[in-house]
């Protein structure tokens, strides 16, 4: 008799089903059971409405954890730059699998790179901190661009650039890969100009905490040096207390002598959209072998930040 199969909730996107198809994957080959994917329709999947507008924070999340709660699904997969930064106490982070290319990157019209676009081009993103970040550098380097915000899946927002309405728009570089569209990126934007979003790149395994069996069977896709970098990272985002539409960019990222690795350092910026404000600020400290140590990084850097006046700026929306 075959096991029973162990379902998996996604959202319905490419991107999402793409990401959880490695992942079911991954589980099919630690577990030696079936997996089926449960599509799963969330809140951000509908909204037409701007991400800053609806909230951003477990926009889609929610849906997700409500069927693991209700026990429809054993685990979830999720963008981990999506999830809130607090944790349910029924549910446990089981896995953060190795991250990806955390960079944003730039499709633009006739294979332009992000320096090289002409004066008052229009570059959509539906991210605050990538607008934040943009025209700041674009300020700081005498670039002429304007950043128009966007809403939609890859095809939509590629689109775009296809039809001419716009000169570029921003992605990441991990969403990209996993749906095999790497080779339409013209330019990727190196993590001095733009910062990530925190946990950017890193995917979340998701299940109750009551199932021990199971968070053990996924723990054995647990990653620790990116678990500790994404902790980290979101250990500043939830301290700056800013949710996931806000213009927090943050990487943490190893410091290796030779093929010793001896620090973590951890980056993070806030701005306001227009460009015109921004702090941006970095520490590092020895690799944190806990998760209490990763979180202190954290909340050092955005004490920091806060003093440097990084609240004002998240509260600002400029244009």
């Amino acid at each position: 008799m075959t096991e029973k199969a162990l379902r998996l909730g996604t959202r319905r996107s490419k991107l999402a089903m793409a990401q959880s198809g490695l992942v079911a994957q991954a589980v099919r080959q630690v577990t030696g059971r079936p997996v089926e994917l449960v599509e799963i329709t969330t809140y951000g999947d509908v909204s037409r409405e701007a991400l800053a507008q609806i909230g951003g924070t477990g926009v889609f999340v929610t849906a997700l954890r409500d069927a693991l709660l209700r026990g429809e699904v054993d685990f979830a997969v999720h963008s981990l730059k999506d999830l809130p930064t607090t944790q349910p106490e029924e549910l446990v982070l089981a896995a953060v699998p190795v991250r990806e290319d955390p960079r944003d990157v730039i499709v633009a019209r006739d294979a332009l790179k992000f320096t090289d676009l002409p004066r008052g081009a229009r570059i959509g993103t539906g991210s605050p901190r990538r607008m934040a970040q943009l025209n700041a550098y674009a300020r700081t380097h005498g670039l002429d661009i304007e950043t128009v915000p966007i809403r939609g899946n890859v095809d939509t927002r590629i689109g775009y650039v296809r039809d001419g309405e716009l000169d570029a728009v921003v992605l990441a570089a991990a969403g990209l890969n996993r749906i095999g569209r790497i080779d339409e990126v013209t330019d990727f934007l190196s993590v001095d100009t733009v910062l990530p979003a925190p946990g950017q790149g890193a995917l979340a395994i998701e299940c109750a905490a009551g199932n021990a069996d199971l968070v053990a069977a996924l723990g054995e896709l647990d990653d620790p040096f990116t678990r500790a970098a994404v902790t980290a990272e979101r250990s500043l985002l939830a301290a700056l207390e800013a949710g996931c539409s806000a213009p927090v960019g943050a990487l943490a990222d190893l410091l290796a002598d030779g093929q010793t690795v001896k620090e973590m350092r951890l980056r993070g910026v806030v701005g306001t959209t227009d460009g015109t404000r921004t702090v941006q600020l970095s520490t590092t400290g020895p690799v944190p072998h806990t998760h209490d140590r990763a979180t202190a990084l954290g909340r050092e850097l955005a004490t920091e930040m806060l003093a440097q006046g990084a609240a004002g700026l998240m509260g600002e929306r400029a244009h």
